[in-house]
């Protein structure tokens, strides 16, 4: 997810770096993903059972194509359904984009089935010409505060206008404006929105960061300006800065440096977000990272950050979670590979140790160990819980042809409120993906 090269930028905010005449593309894939947990919470449910389990099938079909030179479109549409399942061998799911609704053979949240849901996540028009490129409509984005989350069975995109030049040597300059999103910070079928509330307000999405039906939505208040400059005109080091004007919510900015020479890697990043309704509490957060990368062998990464204390927003990604910057996935180096968005609240200090090696050339490990201590003070306490989460996750990877395949296995120690509440929990994975 870190920025490292130009080229990489251009293509992760623009999306399509082909623009050959008659070039049209067809592309998308199909996946499967289950999960079951087990934890010593009182009355939880056994691993492996119908209680215990959440999966997901989707699907999703990408067209670009040029229709001159120089201009290029694309279109992408999404599904997420359960195929049924929740009737009798899980009882909830990943994506929140479902909507949950009456149904008198269902045992789903205490008599309801899960709606299959489907919508236009992308449809975008692109033009290129002088080192400049325009990107217009509904679209995917990568920037430190407001970007496109991967990591569930769907992901959630923008109605945006994006402007990238690079008439400067080794630079890239970025002008956006966002207004709409369909990201469940924007969603507003929440209860927090006012609607009648969707399955993350009922604790049964595992990864619930797109909007009931995936709905778009103003972005934020008024929606947001994003400004930002990337520069690696010292080859091994890569700089960037952005400035978000988030209208009649906040203002924030993030600066970070990454250095990658001879397999010694390290970073750096510092953030700052001020609430417009309270600007003396704004938040202010900084984190590092130095790690090893042994050729043919092992990447190694340890990372620590700081948020803090008696700030009000987080800083993660503005366009998740439950409360603008509080919840949703972050860029910060120590972020966990599962229990997302804790790391960027207010008052966590968190650190990382990560592992990532290959067993002869086909399959992929990981190991990770991940802690965050929140301890918020001030005027965040009324958004982030008090609480201490330790994560360690193996992860083992492997492809067959057009199918990745992946099984994970998740341990997580949550004490919460002053270790009143002391919850440890089991989740074991399974993702299939299918590429075409």
């Amino acid at each position: 997810m870190r920025l490292t090269k130009l080229s990489l930028i251009a293509a992760m905010l623009i999306g399509s770096s082909a623009f050959a005449i008659e070039n049209t593309k067809v592309s998308g894939n199909a996946k499967l993903y289950y999960g079951t947990q087990d934890s010593d919470a009182a009355n939880s449910p056994s691993m492996f059972t119908k209680d215990s389990g959440y999966t997901n099938f989707a699907a999703r079909a990408d067209l670009t194509t040029d229709l001159t030179k120089g201009v290029s479109a694309g279109v992408g549409m999404q599904v997420v359904t359960t195929l049924g399942v929740e009737h009798n061998l899980v009882d909830s799911v990943w994506s929140n984009a479902h909507t949950a609704a009456g149904s008198s053979g269902a045992s789903f949240a205490g008599g309801a089935q899960v709606e299959s849901a489907m919508w236009v996540d992308e449809v975008w028009l692109a033009g290129s010409a002088f080192d400049t490129t325009v990107k217009i409509g509904r679209q995917s984005l990568d920037t430190p505060l407001a970007f496109t989350e991967k990591w569930g069975v769907d992901k959630n995109t923008f109605e945006a206008v994006v402007l990238i030049n690079q008439s400067i040597k080794d630079t890239t300059l970025v002008a956006t404006y966002i207004g709409k999103s369909n990201g469940s910070a924007d969603d507003r079928a929440s209860l927090r929105e006012g609607g009648a509330g969707s399955l993350n307000n009922l604790g049964l999405a595992a990864a619930g960061y797109v909007a009931a039906k995936g709905a778009f939505s103003t972005f934020g208040t008024n929606g947001t300006y994003a400004y930002g400059i990337v520069n690696n005109s010292v080859k091994p080091l890569t700089v960037q800065a952005w400035y978000y004007d988030m209208v009649r919510l906040a203002k924030a900015y993030w600066l970070q440096a990454d250095l990658n020479i001879d397999g010694i890697l390290a970073g750096v990043q510092y953030m700052n977000t001020k609430a417009d309704a309270a600007p003396s509490a704004d938040t202010t957060g900084y984190a590092a990272m130095l790690g090893y990368k042994m050729k043919d062998v092992a990447t190694f990464k340890v990372a620590y950050s700081s948020i803090d204390d008696d700030g009000l927003l987080g800083v993660a990604n503005t366009a998740t979670g439950s409360f603008a910057t509080k919840g949703g996935q972050s860029k910060l180096y120590t972020e966990m590979w599962w229990n997302r968005g804790l790391v960027s609240a207010a008052g966590a200090d968190s650190y990382s140790i990560t592992a990532q090696t290959k067993v002869g050339p086909d399959i992929g490990l990981l190991a990770g160990f991940y802690a965050a201590d929140i301890a918020p003070k001030g005027a965040g306490l009324t958004l982030f819980e008090e609480k201490k989460v330790k994560e360690i996750t193996v992860a083992a990877s492997k492809s067959f042809g057009p199918l990745d395949t992946s099984l994970a296995l998740i341990f997580a120690d949550t004490d919460a409120l002053n270790n009143a509440n002391d919850v440890k929990s089991t989740d074991v994975q399974v993702y299939l993906t299918y590429n075409f």
